[in-house]
């Protein structure tokens, strides 16, 4: 994909998320329904872009992708899971909120930004690399990442049911079944399929504005002022897509499962590590200060490093 495409993608993604901030000021996305749009894009829009996606045609991955991205969506986790630990130590975090730094570094926005920027500006084979590393998301949040978040005032270390239940959501489901789909080369009915498509194509611009709409709702320029957040930045948006790239490039790995690796590692802090914050009753300033600080500048970086990586391989 050539750079003048990524930049016409990427400011497509802009003028979204612009609109999103403009409906927030006008108060016409209250924080209510921007709860409900983003249950909506979650469990029934994001789903179906992954099935859209597969569907559509224009993949033409073989098994052996497949095989290669459960490989790199592993070793993938294993170095972010590293780095979760190392990063609040490099950053000289306090103890008590070296947890958040963790979950910062290894719960990223693979799935709420990075499918739909994947779709837009990656050739259609990265979908595949894309949805299994979601896949690993789903089952390291909702049982390491729960556990390194602990337990809060609101429920006083006691559980409130296996957190294993929770990786059986629409998400998971939708995209284990995709895999499923595009190994056996399933051919659905046009019926089915077309209205996955249509449920599909929502996602983009449903979720780009409700990113613009959390970044109106947040003190943005107070955020701007916590030089760590800067910092990891640099290490974990930066640093380590470029990495990822130099290594993959290196052993001569296939062009477009390192231009998805390379976005998978530059998206933004994930909402989910604050939402299950929230829940616990934790004070999360850090979290919704990454998150607001990181999407906006995601937008510039994967823009970057996604036209520089190109260009290299």
């Amino acid at each position: 994909m050539s750079l003048s495409i990524i930049l016409q993608q990427m400011g497509v993604i802009c003028i979204l998320v612009f609109i999103g901030i403009l409906l927030q000021k006008k108060g016409v996305i209250d924080n209510l329904t921007s709860k409900k749009l983003s249950a909506i894009v979650v469990d029934v829009c994001n789903p179906g872009l992954i099935m859209a996606s597969i569907l559509g045609g224009n993949i033409t991955a073989e098994h052996k992708d497949l095989i290669y991205a459960a490989i790199l969506g592993f070793a993938f986790y294993a170095l972010l899971l590293i780095i979760g630990l190392v990063m609040p130590r490099i950053l000289k975090v306090a103890p008590d909120k070296r947890k958040f730094y963790n979950l910062m570094s290894v719960y990223t926005n693979i799935g709420f930004l990075g499918i739909p920027v994947a779709k837009a500006i990656l050739p259609p084979n990265a979908i595949i690399y894309v949805i299994v590393v979601n896949v690993f998301y789903c089952l390291l949040f909702y049982t390491h990442g729960m556990a390194v978040l602990g337990n809060g005032p609101d429920d006083s270390g006691k559980s409130k049911g296996s957190s294993l239940r929770n990786i059986i959501n629409p998400g998971t489901v939708m995209a284990i079944l995709s895999l499923i789909v595009f190994w056996f080369n399933v051919k659905l009915p046009p019926i089915l399929s077309n209205t996955i498509e249509y449920v599909g194509n929502a996602t983009i611009f449903l979720s780009m504005a409700l990113l613009g709409v959390s970044i109106a709702r947040s003190r943005f320029f107070d955020c701007l002022k916590d030089v760590r957040i800067w910092v990891f930045i640099v290490l974990r948006m930066i640093l380590l897509p470029i990495l990822i790239v130099l290594v993959l490039h290196a052993v001569s790995f296939d062009k477009t499962a390192t231009l998805a690796m390379c976005l998978m590692a530059a998206v933004p802090v994930g909402n989910l590590p604050m939402i299950q914050a929230e829940k616990k009753g934790m004070d999360t300033t850090i979290l919704s200060s990454a998150i607001a600080v990181t999407t906006v500048v995601s937008i510039l970086t994967i823009t970057v490093l996604i036209s520089v990586a190109t260009a290299l391989l």
